[in-house]
């Protein structure tokens, strides 16, 4: 792989099949925005976008968790004037477009990850960091001008950006990025969950996520796992139609994996026991070697495609940006080819302790070895002033006779109709929703309450108390572009 710089952005290209493409990548995605910036990067991509003209080649960008991309293929000139625009838009962002472009995102309704793997990352981590990645945050309209200006300014520089290419620079190829730093990316360390155990998500397919390291041995055995229930689950039985996956990486090689397969109407609670009983098998007896060479000829095939380039180039941007190793092709194979039955079954074992599964909302499972939990604190109210609903509410509605809020020195909490507690501590608070008098208090351990004077007799002295205590730069008034839902 070649290797330049140009207007202090690092350049990597390698020659693969034609066109010529270019990619801009920068080191920031949703994982570096907070509960209050949901969504920014997507704004900036988007008014970025809006300012280049209608073009005639293939052009677009997107959005992870880790990256964003600003990407073209087409004649050399062409991916020149491409790249000059994007950078010249990005120093200078056509701010007056941000309430059309929330529109835009909102009608797009895109996420940076499957909507699965989404929920099992803030089973992990909470409401921060990768964890943010199933929430809608305030809303694309309540991000605000200074909001974006400062996150562009921090990201979108020079010094966080890397372009690759399937082929040498074309000439006068010109980066006009703002100058700044390479970012560094706070780490967040996975919360203590009791495991292995389910929840309930508002998800679309049955889930589990498991804490490994970076290393082939990991690679192989999750490729091992979601051929296994593919053939079990949807040849065998009829259940599914896709399996899907994903890896995360959090902490130097530290890895979350996950696993995801849909279901058909009715049949959760059979996907969900198929993929329990597949990770115990991984647990106890590992892979086959056949199994192995199975998913070791998959991947060379893939080394031997010629649009692998692609993949490589991608690689080495990340690990420019993030120093994550990138191997050459050969080492590659060399590891793959070292890895044992035992190897894989020894990864298994030690993560099944700690595996989380996570499942559609309605769905109850009841497995060997596998507990129910979910994010509340006890099932004993804390102290504090207690809110209760009004006496005909309780009279009419079942749910309305357990259902309590308190105020506590520390925070707000609340028993829900079946009795768990969930608790916020002020000092936890990521975000509050203002509605009218009405307030949603959102907590960095993945619980929100709800503080409503309509629903608790009183509750207008905890929306003082709350007002009063949390930052005005977490409240927000609810956006105007999410459903009241």
């Amino acid at each position: 792989m070649e290797r330049t710089e140009i207007d202090g952005v690092p350049v990597l290209w390698k020659s693969g099949p034609a066109p010529l493409t270019a990619s801009l990548v920068f080191g920031c995605g949703g994982r570096d925005e907070t509960f209050r910036t949901i969504g920014v990067t997507h704004l900036v991509e988007h008014l970025a976008m809006s300012t280049l003209p209608r073009v005639h080649h293939d052009r677009n960008a997107c959005v992870d968790l880790y990256t964003t991309e600003f990407m073209a293929a087409g004649r050399p000139e062409q991916l020149v004037a491409f790249l000059d625009g994007v950078c010249r838009a990005l120093a200078d962002l056509p701010l007056d477009r941000i309430g059309k472009e929330a529109g835009v995102l909102a009608a797009e309704g895109g996420s940076y990850v499957d909507p699965t793997v989404a929920a099992l990352l803030t089973q992990r981590f909470g409401i921060q960091g990768l964890g943010l990645a199933p929430w809608h945050g305030p809303g694309f309209d309540r991000i605000t001008e200074d909001q974006v200006c400062s996150y562009a300014a921090r990201y979108f520089t020079a010094g966080n950006a890397v372009l690759v290419l399937n082929g040498p620079p074309p000439d006068g190829l010109r980066l006009p990025l703002p100058a700044g730093p390479r970012v560094e990316h706070p780490v967040h360390v996975p919360r203590q969950v009791p495991g292995p155990a389910w929840c309930e998500h508002a998800v679309p397919a049955v889930g589990a996520a498991l804490l490994g390291r970076r290393d082939v041995a990991w690679s192989l055995g999750m490729a091992v796992l979601a051929e296994r229930l593919e053939q079990i689950a949807r040849h065998t039985h009829g259940l599914s139609y896709e399996i899907g996956g994903d890896a995360a990486q959090f902490d130097g090689d530290r890895y979350l994996y996950a696993i995801t397969a849909d279901a058909r109407e009715g049949q959760e609670v059979q996907v969900a026991r198929l993929l329990w009983d597949e990770l115990r098998r991984m647990a106890e007896d590992g892979p086959t070697e056949r199994e192995l060479a199975e998913e070791r000829e998959a991947a060379a095939e893939a080394y031997q495609d010629p649009r692998f380039v692609e993949v490589e180039l991608r690689d080495a941007a990340s690990g420019q940006l993030f120093g994550w190793p990138c191997l050459p092709t050969a080492e590659r194979v060399a590891l793959r080819a070292a890895v044992t039955p035992d190897d894989v079954r020894e990864r298994f074992r030690a993560a099944l302790a700690s595996t989380q599964l996570v499942v559609p909302c309605g769905t109850t499972l009841d497995l060997p070895g596998l507990a129910g939990t979910n994010c509340t604190t006890g099932r004993s109210l804390p102290p504090g002033r207690v809110f209760q609903p009004p006496l005909l509410a309780k009279v009419f509605a079942r749910e309305a006779r357990t259902a309590r809020l308190v105020l506590c020195d520390d925070g707000v909490a609340f028993r829900d109709s079946d009795g768990d507690v969930h608790q916020v501590r002020f000092s936890e608070v990521v975000g509050v929703e203002e509605h009218g008098p009405e307030r949603t208090v959102f907590g960095s351990q993945g619980c929100f309450i709800n503080v409503d004077p309509e629903l608790y007799s009183g509750a207008e002295a905890a929306v003082r108390t709350i007002d009063a205590t949390v930052p005005a730069q977490l409240r927000y008034r609810r956006s105007e572009l999410i459903g009241e839902d």
